[in-house]
C-alpha cells in the first residue's frame, strides 16, 4: 500500500512500514486457555502471579486492623485473653489436667496452633463468595487468593507464637519444669501441614458454598465443635480408652502434640501419627485444588 501526498505540486509516493500482526501463539506472552483435564492444575501460573499474592498478603494484613485502636496488638490479646478464660473454666472449675504444665502455658500453647489453623479453613472457606466482584472482571489465577489469605495468617502466628514463647521463657527463669526437645525442630513442618489442611478444607467449603450457602453458617460452628475434638483444652491423656480412636482419626492431634513436646517436653509425639497428619493433608489438598479449578469455570453464574 503506498501513501501519496501532494509536495510542490508533485505526485510522489512514500511506502508505509509493515504492517504485519504474527498469529503464532509462539508469540504471545500469555495465553489464556481453559482446563480440558481434571488434572491440569496450571500451579506455574500461581507462581508467575506471586507479586500479586504479595499485595494480596499486604491487603489482608492491612485491611484486618484498618481503623482500630489497638491495631496488630489484637494478635496478642487474642490469644492471651483465650488462654486466660480457658485457665480458668477448664484449669481452675473444672480441674482438667495440664500434664504437671502450667495451665495458662498449656492452653496458651494449644490456642496459639489451633488459631493458626482455624484462621486458615475460616478465611478461604469464603473466598468465591467474597471475591467475586474481582473474579468476575479481572483474570488471574483464583488460587492466589486462598494462598495469600494462608500467607498473611502466617505473619499473625509469628506474632503470636514469639508472644507465647516470652511466657515460655518467664515460667522457665521461674523454675517450671518446662524445657525443649528435638521436636521444636519440626515446627516448619507442622506450620506447613497445618497451612495444607486450612487451605484444602477451606477451598472445598468454598467451592460448595457457591450453590450450597447454608455451607458458610456451618463453617464457624463446625470449626469450634472441631476444637473440642482435639486436645486443645485437654491432654491425650485424659482422653477415655473407648473415644480415643477420635484423637487418633483427628490430623490437628498429633500437630498439637508434637509442638507440646518440641516447646515444653510433654506430649505425645510420633513421627507415624505425623505422618498420617502429612499424608491426609497431601491427599484434602490435592482433592480440594481439583474441585476448586473446576468450580471457578461457571461460579460466576451462581454467585
Amino acid at each position: 500500500m503506498k501513501d501519496y501526498r501532494q509536495n510542490d505540486g508533485l505526485q510522489s509516493s512514500v511506502p508505509r512500514p509493515s504492517m504485519k500482526h504474527s498469529t503464532d501463539p509462539d508469540d504471545w506472552d500469555l495465553i489464556i486457555t481453559p482446563r480440558k483435564k481434571w488434572y491440569d492444575l496450571q500451579l506455574k501460573d500461581v507462581w508467575r502471579y506471586r507479586d500479586l499474592i504479595a499485595l494480596f498478603v499486604r491487603r489482608d494484613f492491612v485491611s484486618r486492623f484498618k481503623q482500630t485502636i489497638l491495631g496488630p496488638l489484637w494478635f496478642i490479646i487474642q490469644p492471651l485473653f483465650t488462654s486466660i478464660v480457658f485457665t480458668v473454666i477448664f484449669g481452675q472449675i473444672a480441674r482438667l489436667p495440664t500434664d504437671g504444665l502450667p495451665q495458662i502455658l498449656f492452653y496458651m500453647s494449644g490456642t496459639v496452633v489451633w488459631s493458626y489453623f482455624a484462621s486458615c479453613l475460616n478465611g478461604t472457606a469464603n473466598t468465591f463468595v467474597a471475591n467475586a466482584g474481582i473474579f468476575g472482571k479481572v483474570y488471574f489465577p483464583r488460587l492466589v487468593t486462598p494462598i495469600s489469605l494462608v500467607i498473611s495468617n502466617l505473619i499473625a502466628f509469628s506474632i503470636q507464637f514469639l508472644f507465647f514463647i516470652g511466657f515460655l521463657v518467664y515460667f522457665f527463669l521461674r523454675g517450671s519444669e518446662i524445657y525443649l526437645t528435638t521436636w521444636a525442630l519440626a515446627l516448619p513442618l507442622l506450620i506447613f501441614i497445618m497451612a495444607g489442611l486450612g487451605l484444602g478444607f477451606g477451598i472445598i467449603v468454598s467451592s460448595l458454598t457457591t450453590k450450597y450457602r447454608d455451607l458458610s453458617y456451618l463453617v464457624g460452628f463446625g470449626v469450634s465443635l472441631w476444637m473440642y475434638a482435639t486436645p486443645v483444652i485437654y491432654p491425650v491423656s485424659v482422653i477415655p480408652e473407648g473415644w480415643a480412636w477420635v484423637a487418633n482419626i483427628n490430623p490437628m492431634t498429633p500437630i498439637i502434640e508434637t509442638f507440646r513436646a518440641g516447646f515444653l517436653g510433654a506430649g505425645d509425639a510420633s513421627w507415624l501419627r505425623l505422618g498420617f497428619s502429612a499424608a491426609f493433608m497431601v491427599v484434602i489438598l490435592f482433592i480440594g485444588v481439583v474441585i476448586f479449578n473446576r468450580v471457578e469455570k461457571t461460579f460466576i453464574d451462581t454467585v
